[in-house]
């Protein structure tokens, strides 16, 4: 079965196995890998997400509200990204807005060091 697996969708994935504190099990995970990607490469860019935070605690987290067939306030885990086979998405369960991707991206942003946590300004790579 092919899936069209695009940018923004939330799917159930299987993380396990982990190492440490590498979220696992069965759950929701956010692709943010680019479209192109998507559609070409065997693997998948993720953010873990997860419903025991109830609200952000770090510039990493992004909130939103029950949708689609999550049923529960839920953060994206920008901090705990991963490639993994896309053999390990299961269904799909959501699409975020623009509005919620945008979020999303500033914190990816900061995560991934181009951006800092407290100032609105781009970091310049020479």
């Amino acid at each position: 079965m092919s899936k069209h697996i695009k940018r923004g969708d939330v799917y159930y994935a299987e993380l396990s196995p982990v190492v440490g504190s590498e979220q696992g099990g069965l759950r929701p995970v956010l692709i943010i890998q680019n479209d192109i990607g998507n559609r070409y490469s065997p693997t998948v860019i993720v953010a873990a997400i997860t419903t025991r935070i109830q609200k952000p605690k770090m510039p990493t987290h992004i909130a939103f509200e029950p949708q689609g067939k999550i049923d529960y306030p839920s953060v994206i885990l920008l901090e705990q990204i991963r490639t993994i086979d896309k053999t390990r998405l299961k269904d799909l369960v959501a699409e975020l807005s623009d509005d919620k991707m945008d979020e999303v991206n500033h914190a990816l942003s900061i995560s991934i060091g181009l951006e800092s946590p407290s100032f609105s300004r781009k970091v310049k790579v020479k």
